[in-house]
């Protein structure tokens, strides 16, 4: 029989589309999760059907095809699938018309990803390095640049330059008010708008209000209407999700994304705003005929007649985002409720009819100056029904008047004002600005915005409204410094183009990716030798190293006090000697009892996750400058190979890891008297013999799991031991006195970044089958093991 092994990129995705084939075409194919396809005879591509879906493809060809079995002469064995939707019909559809991977879309993405990844690398590398070496206060760990990101902070910092340049000017504005029934008034506007000169303003006050009456000249009625919406893409979608969800676009498309493989939504990236002559319309309108909230308009729509959607853009992707299945508030909940609701009104909106309405524009004279009134009043509601929030607003009554009416004038007033700054641009306009300058895909938009969020470039204000911060703001105005097209859209806009030429297969791949980084390393060239530009503006806003922090620890060299610099990335300074000592993030850093290492006598540091975490000291120096070969940077004492040092693994290591293959436990001789001993490879921690006065690591091991021995002395009050005693010698795993005394927990940790933190690592520092210190490395006793991990919390 052969067999067929399809290919889909989430486990979810893969596990809808093989319950709908089994379903039609029984089970003649195979469905493999976790499996290279070895001994196939098919492959069947599952993946997104955009760019970057096409661009896996042949990352999965690249693995697959070698062990497959070997196509008889010229048969056909790899094949594509295009869907934009989880459900039968589309999934049947794909089936049934099975094509080819795109390889010029995939080459297209292949050369974006290699241009972002060589360009980025070295300007936030050289970047990072020359700035964080001189100040003590830029508040970020990565100083970074982008050829997207930087323009799109760009955009930011160039409406702050517009708010703090602007000058606000005041102006005059003439407001007259007639009476039209019984003690109620009309407010007319000026034609004239404004004036900016207040005696003129004046002028035209005194010579309005000597007339008592306003004049009608003319009433005109024109019946108008407000189109219904272009069919929704992606752009469109994030823009109404900050505008009006409040939610940002790295978390909307998150959302989006879990809607579509769940099967409620269709492809959620797409720049298409129009649905192909073929597309079922009535079919995903029949699906929402049951939802309380919009039911009677669907139903009416149905009944009466589908209004063809307004012919938008047509990207030859995919269909615009439209609900695929009914879900309720109940199943889908919170922000996935709120982005579906908005997703179904939006294709609803896009079948009714435009919302027409009658507006009444009365002009009317006072003395010499002409005064307008407009009013609407809605015809027929159309699309706003359900959208209410596009509706027409209410507003005052127009008096019934023809040509030639005469109105009383009951006020005449002069109104200064003063012209007002742009606002700081919202995440709406910014996807705006990127989607007209063409920075970023509809897929890579979001991930741009949240980039220079989290890099603390910009903060998201009331409104969702971006503030570049200082460091933004420095960074931006140097580059126009140096070299304004670093910042500009125009040259990534101009290679987006090339990009997209090379995935119509109109232009070769290699030659675009060669131009593009010749240009892009003349100018990093050039920007390395004119850093002092970007420099100079950085004086002004940041403090020097030296003047940084505060003082903590001694230097081994000059023993000098160096200054500890919490802002990140958190490290040691010595202004004596120039240099610089990078520390562990996301934690505490205190002064280790002012002991020193007895290599290179610094001072000892204490790294501490929280009261609920793990600590352990370390050397400054040698945290940097590994001493031994089995060690790496960024190593603290719990690593430490050092045979006769206090505070070593050699020392201090009781026993192997109970969850990672290459960790050990190491005993905190700070956490007394709720003593632990904790991994130090993964979080895991033991607490053991509260209340215990002193807790030491014996030179001796047990016999059965070659775990060091544990020294123990109680206090007499309080200790738990049997017959008064206090002090007892045992296996912390093995001891039948010590188990009641033993927990194990996972460490609370502030970041799953953090180096001492969450997730295993592969073991450093010690060879394979020792223990520190030449003892055997202690073996993992499975019945003892399963006991301590019941206390697992």
């Amino acid at each position: 029989m052969k067999t067929v092994f399809m290919v889909a990129e989430k486990p979810s995705l893969a596990q809808s589309i093989a319950k709908i084939l089994s379903r039609d075409y029984g089970n003649s194919w195979l469905h493999r999760e976790g499996v290279e396809g070895r001994s196939c005879d098919y492959i069947v591509l599952w993946l997104d059907c955009d760019k970057e879906g096409e661009n896996i493809c042949f990352e999965v060809l690249d693995a697959v095809l070698p062990v497959m079995n070997k196509p008889r002469g010229t048969e056909k064995t790899v094949y594509r699938a295009k869907f934009s939707s989880i459900t039968d019909t589309d999934i049947c559809n794909a089936m049934n018309c099975l094509g080819e991977p795109n390889r010029n879309e995939a080459l297209s993405v292949d050369a974006r990803q290699e241009l972002d990844l060589r360009i980025g690398c070295a300007f936030t590398r050289f970047q990072t390095k020359y700035f964080q070496g001189k100040y003590g206060n830029l508040d970020s760990s990565l100083i970074s640049f982008g050829p997207c990101q930087t323009p799109t902070l760009g955009f930011c910092v160039e409406r702050h330059d517009k708010i703090q340049s602007f000058k606000p000017e005041t102006y005059w504005v003439l407001q007259a008010k007639v009476n039209h029934e019984k003690e109620s008034s009309l407010t007319l506007e000026w034609d004239r708008v404004r004036v900016f000169d207040r005696e003129i303003a004046q002028m035209f006050l005194n010579i309005t209000k000597m007339a008592r009456e306003a004049k009608v000249e003319s009433v005109s009625k024109k019946e108008k209407a407000k189109q219904r919406p272009l069919a929704l893409n992606t752009v469109e979608m994030l823009r109404v999700a900050s505008a009006a969800l409040g939610m940002g676009p790295q978390h909307t498309m998150q959302i989006a994304e879990r809607l579509y493989t769940q099967g409620y939504i269709s492809y959620p990236r797409t720049e298409t705003t129009h649905y192909p002559e073929n597309f079922d319309l009535k079919e995903s309108l029949r699906q929402q005929t049951n939802n309380p909230y919009w039911a009677e308009t669907v139903k009416a729509l149905l009944s009466e007649g589908v209004n063809r959607p307004r012919k938008g853009h047509d990207a030859g992707d995919h269909p615009p985002i439209t609900p695929m299945r009914a879900a309720t508030e109940a199943e889908l909940g919170g922000d996935g409720w709120r982005l579906y609701e908005y997703i179904s009104r939006h294709f609803i909106a896009t079948l009714c009819a435009d919302c027409k309405y009658l507006q009444t524009t009365i002009s009317f004279i006072i003395g010499p100056e002409h005064f307008t009134c407009i009013g609407k009043m809605v015809i027929s509601p159309g699309f706003t029904e359900i959208m209410p929030w596009q509706s027409i607003p209410l507003e005052e009554s127009l008096p019934n008047c023809e040509k030639g009416d005469v109105f009383p004038v009951s006020e005449v007033k002069l109104l200064e004002k003063q012209t007002n700054p742009p606002d700081y641009l919202t995440e709406a306009e910014l996807i705006t600005l990127m989607e007209k300058h063409g920075i970023g895909t509809d897929a890579s938009i979001p991930v741009h915005i949240n980039n220079i969020c989290q890099r603390n470039y910009v903060t998201v204000e009331s409104g969702r409204r971006l503030k570049p911060t200082n460091l933004g703001i420095v960074l931006v105005h140097g580059y126009y410094k140096i070299d304004a097209e670093l910042v500009l859209p125009t040259i990534r806009s101009a290679v987006e183009k090339q990009l997209n030429l090379i995935a119509q297969g109109k232009a070769n791949y290699q030659q675009v990716l060669e131009h593009t980084l010749d240009i892009f390393k003349r100018k990093f060239h050039y920007f390395v030798d004119s850093i002092a530009g970007m420099d100079e503006l950085m004086e002004v806003s940041f403090s020097p190293l030296a003047a940084t922090g505060k003082p903590l620890s001694r230097c081994g060299k000059c023993h000098r006090f160096m200054k500890y610099i919490q802002a990140k990335p958190s490290r040691l300074h010595c202004s004596h000697c120039d240099e610089t000592y990078s520390l562990p993030q996301n934690g505490t850093i205190k002064l280790y009892k002012e002991l020193r290492c007895p290599l290179d006598d610094f001072e000892l540091v204490l790294w501490s996750s929280g009261s609920r975490g793990k600590s352990y000291p370390l050397c400054p120096y040698c945290y940097n400058h590994p001493p031994f070969r089995d060690m790496k940077k960024g190593m603290g004492c719990n690593e430490c190979t050092h045979p006769t040092c206090q505070h070593s693994l050699s020392m201090l290591g009781i026993g192997q890891c109970v969850e990672c293959e290459n960790g050990v436990l190491v005993l905190d001789p700070t956490s007394g008297p709720k003593w632990k001993m904790a991994c130090n490879k993964c979080n895991v921690i033991v607490h053991f013999f509260e209340n215990a006065h002193k807790v030491r690591v014996s030179p001796e091991t047990c016999e059965s799991c070659d775990a060091a021995l544990v020294d123990v002395d109680f206090n007499k009050a309080k200790s738990p031991l049997p017959g008064d005693e206090t002090q007892h010698s045992g296996c912390v795993f093995c001891d039948p006195v010590f188990q009641d005394l033993v927990e194990l927990k996972h460490a609370a940790t502030r970041h799953p970044m953090h180096r001492g933190g969450q997730g295993k690592r592969q073991g450093r520092g010690r060879g394979k089958g020792r223990r520190p210190g030449g003892r055997p490395n202690p073996k993992r006793p499975k019945d003892k093991m399963a006991a301590l991990a019941a206390y697992f919390v």
